[in-house]
């Protein structure tokens, strides 16, 4: 499925995922993020005693499907499930792990099994004790393929059905079908439908919206909105400083952006680069940015021609102008890629592959060794990809290779039959947005793995799938580098994918409260927030 579904359409996140995926206990994260506050000093700081009460208006376009931790996969529903339930894990903005229901957690026979000791004495907000028996039912409902669920993605090859058991009240192992030293980020935020739900949870979750969170959902019109209070019973004593939240549904971006402007709401949950960067400076608005991990591939079909010639894949690559890319589509908010899957947010990313730049000699050359006189192919891609693939089509055409615009509606681009006729997965070429994960073997397995579930480009390379497992079960930082190394190199090589940038996060907020902060996946966490 998609997004982790697994896209980061604005609104559609990715990530097992929301992306959505996923320390070896704390000392395995991910990358050091960055962030810029505009006027209201730091945004990220708090008052030294914070101050309690207060209701904080957030601004959203509505969820396009329902608010069902177990399926969803849209910004706005992942935003309202997370003030209300909590996982075992939680993600901050650099992409380390933070304990939250799990206070601890460790591996044993080489990191094929894990054990995660649960925080004493949490309760439900309907008073139900927190134990080990909920926990597993939790996981046990994401791994049951007729749950649908988007987390499936994050399992893929890594853990399947009956591998979580209960040792006692208070301890959850997890049994692996191999080794895998990241694990604790696949059952973290990293892997956004990895909420904590009751044992006896069965849907629709508006209606009965029992968690573990800082919030309780107190109304939730799908049209308008949902309101929200404090959860007297939240674990961490003293929070959360709010009284509440009240989240507004907005048509469209530009009425979410005007209600900032105009003071209807004191944040948004899902901001747009190019509409709120102009703000910075005006008034009291204040845009948090910091660097994330999600991207647009242009995913090319290498089993069917023209492009199972290596050499025409190459070309296209060749053929882009990413830093053009990074300003049209992000307002320069993403840093440059390269074609392969580890960001530079990665600790393990290669540092030494030369940066692929836009060589129309080299396009040229490479089609012509192709034996490609002229290159014209498809490009299918659904309404939120449609200002990327206008990019793309323009700066293909200036080196001469045509590309016609295939646009589908998001349900016939994501619909079908995901395993043999799905638009998305069995186009020649296709624009998918992925939110940004935590470790980039959420990317790697799921999308160029041989027989990996969103393998859109049909690749398959033994040479990778060796380094990726090795890759999952390295112990160590060399060991974890070099087979990186051989999985870059081999993608930059071979280039299912092309990745031209990597995309940033921001939010916009207005002054009047501190501790609102972007998140790399967009997530949002409104426990520290305080007035200010």
């Amino acid at each position: 499925m998609v997004n982790d579904n697994p896209f980061d359409r604005r609104r559609f996140l990715a990530g097992s995922g929301a992306a959505g995926l996923l320390a070896l206990v704390a000392a395995c994260s991910g990358g050091a993020g960055t962030s810029t506050g505009v006027n209201a000093g730091p945004s990220g700081s708090l008052p030294s005693t914070p101050k309690r009460g207060g209701v904080l208006r957030a601004g959203s376009s509505p969820p396009p499907t329902a608010v069902d931790p177990v399926t969803m996969y849209d910004g706005t529903a992942i935003a309202i499930a997370q003030l209300v339930a909590d996982y075992l894990i939680w993600l901050d903005r650099d992409y380390k792990l933070v304990p939250r229901l799990a206070e601890a957690w460790s591996a044993k026979d080489g990191g094929k099994i894990w054990s995660f000791t649960l925080r004493e004495g949490v309760v439900f907000s309907d008073g139900t004790p927190l134990d080990a028996e909920v926990v597993k039912a939790s996981f046990d409902r994401l791994l049951d393929p007729k749950s649908k669920s988007a987390a499936l993605s994050a399992f893929d090859t890594v853990l399947a059905q009956g591998g979580v058991r209960v040792k006692d009240p208070r301890t959850v192992v997890f049994t692996l079908e191999r080794p895998f030293s990241d694990f604790p980020y696949l059952v973290s935020a990293g892997n956004y439908n990895a909420l904590i739900l009751k044992k006896d949870y069965a849907g629709d979750f508006t209606a009965k919206p029992i968690g573990t969170g800082p919030f309780v959902l107190a109304s939730y019109d799908p049209a308008k909105g949902a309101t929200f209070t404090r959860n007297p019973r939240y674990w961490d004593r003293g929070k959360p400083y709010l009284d509440g939240v009240e989240v507004k549904f907005y048509a469209d971006d530009q009425a979410d952006l005007l209600a900032l402007q105009g003071g209807d709401v004191d944040a948004q949950l899902l901001s747009i680069p190019a509409l709120v960067n102009p703000l910075k400076g005006v008034g009291d608005i204040t845009v948090d940015r910091v660097e994330g991990t999600g991207f647009t591939a242009l995913t090319l079909r290498v089993d069917q021609a023209p492009f199972d010639r290596k050499e025409v894949r190459q070309a296209v690559a060749y053929a882009l102008d990413r830093p053009g890319v990074n300003a049209t589509t992000y307002d320069g908010v993403g840093a440059l890629a390269n074609d392969h899957l580890f960001a530079a947010l990665f600790p393990a990313a290669p540092a030494d592959i030369p940066q692929r730049a836009k060589d129309p000699a080299k396009v040229a050359s490479l089609l012509a060794a192709a034996g490609v006189a002229k290159l014209s192919f498809p490009l299918t891609f659904d309404p939120p990809g449609k200002d990327y693939a206008l990019i793309i089509q323009n700066q293909l055409k200036q080196v001469g290779i045509e590309v016609t615009l295939d646009q589908r509606t998001s349900a016939d681009f994501y619909g079908g039959d995901q395993e043999k006729d799905t638009p998305w997965l069995f186009s020649p070429a296709t624009l998918v947005r992925w939110a940004g994960r935590a470790v980039p073997s959420q990317f790697i397995i799921p999308m160029v793995k041989s027989g990996g579930v969103w393998n859109g480009s049909k690749y398959a390379n033994p040479v990778l799938d060796a380094a990726a497992t090795a890759y999952d079960g390295a112990t160590t930082d060399t060991a974890r580098k070099a087979q990186a190394e051989i999985i870059a190199r081999t993608l930059y090589e071979d280039v299912p994918v092309i990745i031209s940038v990597w995309g940033g996060s921001v939010r916009a907020f207005n002054g009047g409260f501190a501790g609102i902060q972007a998140h790399p996946s967009s997530y949002v966490d409104f426990t520290s927030v305080s007035r200010i």
